[in-house]
């Protein structure tokens, strides 16, 4: 999701690296902070790999500052990535909100909508956090007040996407 995420925002126009970071931290939230140790090492991966372009400039200070931009096949790249999203690019929200932060860069609104009813399909399964044998336990079912608590968001947050989900694809 890391790469995803580099190669999005940069399909948004060039970025410095501090740049590049700052928005990456936004999207991915407290829950999973990227280090300097994880970002730099994945953009020298997708420059190696001739899917962006990094170019040096003189910075304020005696520093050089790196300036990156999307090259043709990292857009390519990009939109197969989008296209493809599967498995836990759909089941993981994350990975799948990172996944939505950018679908809008697939052309095709048909493409698009396969990604979302993917997305829905899977949210339509039944599923809990708790089952007893192969059934799932909903709020109801369980007296710990705090995985009650735990299901009754999850059911909610999951009702309004299913929802958005129907009016996008209507």
């Amino acid at each position: 999701m890391l790469e995803l995420a580099i190669l999005g925002f940069l399909a948004e126009g060039p970025l410095h690296g501090y740049q590049l970071r700052h928005r990456i931290a936004h999207l991915f939230g407290h829950a999973r902070p990227v280090s300097d140790g994880s970002l730099y090492p994945a953009i020298n991966r997708l420059v190696g790999a001739g899917l962006l372009d990094r170019r040096t400039e003189p910075g304020a200070s005696a520093a050089h500052r790196h300036t990156l931009s999307l090259t043709d096949a990292g857009r390519c790249e990009l939109l197969r990535r989008l296209r493809d999203a599967d498995g836990l690019d759909i089941s993981d929200s994350t990975r799948y909100f990172t996944v939505l932060a950018f679908l809008s860069q697939v052309p095709d609104t048909a493409e698009q909508h396969a990604v979302l009813r993917r997305r829905l399909e899977f949210l339509e399964q039944p599923a809990s956090f708790f089952y007893d044998g192969d059934r799932p336990l909903g709020a109801e079912d369980n007296d710990d007040p705090y995985r009650r608590g735990m299901l009754t968001i999850a059911r909610a947050t999951s009702h309004a996407e299913r929802s958005w989900l129907r009016e996008v694809l209507a």
